[in-house]
Parts: structure tokens; C-alpha cells; sequence
């Protein structure tokens, strides 16, 4: 039980310390946004939002999935005669 909480722990503080920040966007959309910042505009970081909204939401769906299958089997568990 030790070893697992310890390799929980270690696991952790390894991805914590190597993470590197992620650039979301292509080569082509990059040089879109870098000349709109050069000209004063603040289109990239609606671009960066956009792409990090479209990323998470296969994420949400799956988990929102998962969840609603866990109550849902954890009522037909509950019945009597299961």
C-alpha cells in the first residue's frame, strides 16, 4: 500500500517538473497570429481559445459518458434480484 501511494507521489512530481508548455497551434496559424500581434491585434489569443475549447471537448464527452454509465450501473447493481 506504501510502494503504490509512493509511486503515486513520485509519478506526480515527475510530470509536474516535466512539463513543458504546448504551442497549440499550426505553423500556418502561428504566422497568422504572430503578424496580427505585430499589428496590434488580439486575435491570437482567441485562436489559442479556441483550439485548447475544440481539444477538451472529446475529453468532456467521454468523461460525461463515463460517468453517466457508472450511475447507471451502479442503480441496476441496487435493484433487487440483480
Amino acid at each position: 500500500m506504501m510502494k503504490n501511494k509512493l509511486l503515486k507521489i513520485l509519478l506526480f512530481a515527475f510530470f509536474l517538473v516535466m512539463s513543458v508548455p504546448a504551442s497549440t497551434q499550426c505553423p500556418m496559424c502561428k504566422i497568422g497570429a504572430e503578424s496580427n500581434l505585430k499589428a496590434g491585434g488580439t486575435a491570437a489569443n482567441g485562436l489559442n481559445s479556441g483550439i485548447l475549447y475544440m481539444l477538451a471537448m472529446p475529453y468532456l464527452l467521454v468523461m460525461t459518458m463515463g460517468f453517466l454509465w457508472y450511475k447507471n450501473r451502479k442503480k441496476d447493481s441496487e435493484l433487487p434480484g440483480a
